[in-house]
Order: C-alpha cells, then sequence, then structure tokens
C-alpha cells in the first residue's frame, strides 16, 4: 500500500489492473484502517479516472455474490448519493412506482454514508428483511414486483472498509461505485450522479456493456431529477439537457424536496407520498424519476405516457401496494 499511496501523492495515477489488485487487497484486510482511510481520502481530493473506475469496479463484481433475475429483466434505480442534499428517499419512491406501472425492478441499495437516510435504513425501519437467497429474491420479484439487494450482503468482502467509511462520514469513491455494481447485472439502469464529470465515465463505462441505460445528473448538484433546475440524461443514443417545463413538471425549491434529519422523518415522508399525501412538489420529482425510468425500460415511451403510467401507479394506490406486498 505504501507505494500506491506514493504513486497518488506524487498525482499519478492507477492503471485499471493496480486499481482491481488493490481492491481486492483491501478487501481481504491487507491494510490497516489508516491506510484504507487515507486511499479513500485521495479520490476526495482529486478526480477518478475511467481506468481506476473499471479496476474498482472489476473487482466488486469478482468478489460479489451473484444473483441471476435475468428471468424477470429487471431495472435498477440507483443513485450514487453523496450529493449533499439530503432529500427524500426519490429514487427508492420511484423504484415502487416503476414497479407499480408493471416493470421488474432489483433495487440495490445500502445505509446511508453521507445522508441521514439511505434506501436500507428506510426499508430496514418499514419491516422489510434484508436477503440475499435467490429463491426468496425471485419469490419477490414475482409476486410484489421488486426485490431489494442489500449492498453488504452482496457485497460481504467490503465489511473491512464499512467501518472506516462510516468514521469519514463523507463521499468516497465507493458512492461513485454503488450503482455500477448490482450483483444481478440488469440489462436496464437508470442512475443519479452528483457531478457531471462522472456522468461522463458512467456513460463510458455503460457504452462498453449492452445495457439500456439513463445517467442522470441535475446542473446544480443533484444525483437526479430534482426539478430545482435543469438536467442533464444521457443514454445510449446521446444526451441532452433537459426542463422541468419540457416535461410538463414544475420547477420546485430546494426546501420543498428536504428528507428530514433522521430516518423516522424520511419514512414518514416516503409513506405520505405512497398514500397520496405528500406535497405537489414531492409528487412531481417522484414522476419525474418514474417516468425516466420506464422510458429507459421501453425506449417508445414519449415523455407524457412515461409520466401518465407513473401518476397512475401513485395515483391508484399500486406503488404503495407493491411496498406491502413486499414487507410481508
Amino acid at each position: 500500500m505504501k507505494e500506491i499511496l506514493n504513486t497518488l501523492f506524487e498525482y499519478r495515477t492507477l492503471s485499471e489492473g493496480q486499481a482491481k489488485e488493490v481492491l481486492i487487497n483491501l478487501a481481504k484486510g491487507e491494510y490497516n484502517a489508516s491506510q484504507m482511510a487515507s486511499f479513500l481520502t485521495v479520490y476526495m481530493m482529486r478526480s477518478i479516472t475511467v481506468e481506476e473506475l473499471s479496476g474498482f469496479r472489476k473487482a466488486m463484481m469478482e468478489l460479489c455474490v451473484p444473483i441471476n433475475l435475468a428471468e424477470f429483466d429487471p431495472i435498477d434505480l440507483c443513485g450514487t448519493g453523496g450529493d449533499g442534499k439530503n432529500t427524500f428517499n426519490i429514487s427508492t419512491l420511484s423504484s415502487f412506482v416503476v414497479a407499480g406501472a408493471g416493470v421488474k425492478v432489483a433495487k440495490h441499495g445500502n445505509n446511508g454514508v453521507s445522508s441521514a437516510c439511505g434506501s436500507s435504513n428506510l426499508l430496514d425501519h418499514l419491516g422489510y428483511e434484508f436477503t440475499n437467497d435467490e429463491s426468496t429474491l425471485k419469490k419477490q420479484i414475482d409476486e410484489a414486483g421488486i426485490c431489494f439487494l442489500h449492498a453488504p450482503l452482496f457485497h460481504p468482502a467490503m465489511k473491512n472498509v464499512a467501518p472506516v467509511r462510516k468514521d469519514l462520514g463523507v463521499k468516497t469513491f465507493f458512492n461513485m461505485l454503488g450503482p455500477m455494481v448490482n450483483p444481478s447485472s440488469p440489462k436496464k439502469q437508470l442512475t443519479g450522479v452528483f457531478s457531471l464529470e462522472l456522468a461522463r465515465l458512467y456513460a463510458y463505462l455503460f457504452q462498453q456493456t449492452d445495457k439500456d441505460f439513463v445517467v442522470l445528473h441535475a446542473l446544480d448538484g443533484y444525483d437526479e431529477i430534482s426539478l430545482t433546475g435543469d438536467f442533464k440524461a444521457i443514454t445510449n443514443t446521446g444526451e441532452s439537457i433537459i426542463s422541468p417545463k419540457q416535461l410538463g413538471l414544475n420547477k420546485v425549491d430546494a426546501k420543498q424536496i428536504y428528507g428530514g434529519e433522521t430516518v423516522e422523518t424520511s419514512a414518514k415522508i416516503f409513506i405520505d407520498i405512497l398514500e397520496g399525501n405528500g406535497t405537489e412538489a414531492q409528487k412531481e420529482v417522484v414522476l419525474a424519476n418514474s417516468a425516466m425510468a420506464l422510458k429507459c425500460a421501453d425506449d417508445k415511451l414519449s415523455d407524457a405516457d412515461a409520466i401518465g403510467k407513473a401518476k397512475e401507479s401513485l395515483e391508484s394506490g399500486n406503488a404503495y401496494s407493491v411496498l406491502k406486498k413486499l414487507v410481508a
């Protein structure tokens, strides 16, 4: 590790092979906490390269517990987190809306590191029991339309890193990796990222796969469609900047999509929206992200049709019904 750290401290970068090797050694517990913290900290102070990100991703997928959900052809809706905006759980909520609209979802998620409430914190609070048992997860996605893949159960090698990440309490390159290492390797993916630079890296790496993908970044820094302003969407076919107005939705203020400081507050907002008691701003943000995922799953859908399908899922109670079935 000393040699790797010196390389990085001299503003040099790692090859894909070096990045993969370091992460595998990190997972095996071959470095102490100080070395791990130093390594993670480097990537908070300088940009990650496409080779480094690719190497880290390959290591994570090699070490993970894989699950085969190919028969369901699911989509994953997963943001990197780390945008520091502390919104309510938009991508998780959108996952239930998408499932309620009839598209199977394999949602990959984790506990919050740089936010008060990650998707795992939320679902745990609502009574969902995490599992990596393939038959159980297949039953869930078959009957409820969604299953939840709690990252620590599928990436057990990362247990050595978890305490260091928790102590640091800020985003690290593991935030960048999260959406890329879904253990079911879905062919459809909606990913929100916290920077424009990372959006381009993601798009480049996804283009090397056979995925249908949408990479989202709000131009004012959110890792999802926030409707606080315009956002960039990069897909298999190109990229565009889209305004809330183009989706037929209203612009919102940051405070209208705030998620609170506790898991309890986040869970209350989550259930309120599913029950139809959310604010118009909360609802529209969920519809925007859900519609983009529905378009990723079916590229023949227009914006208006996708919003309509998302609205029907939310307002009919289908999305809430999916949550109840999953937890049951």
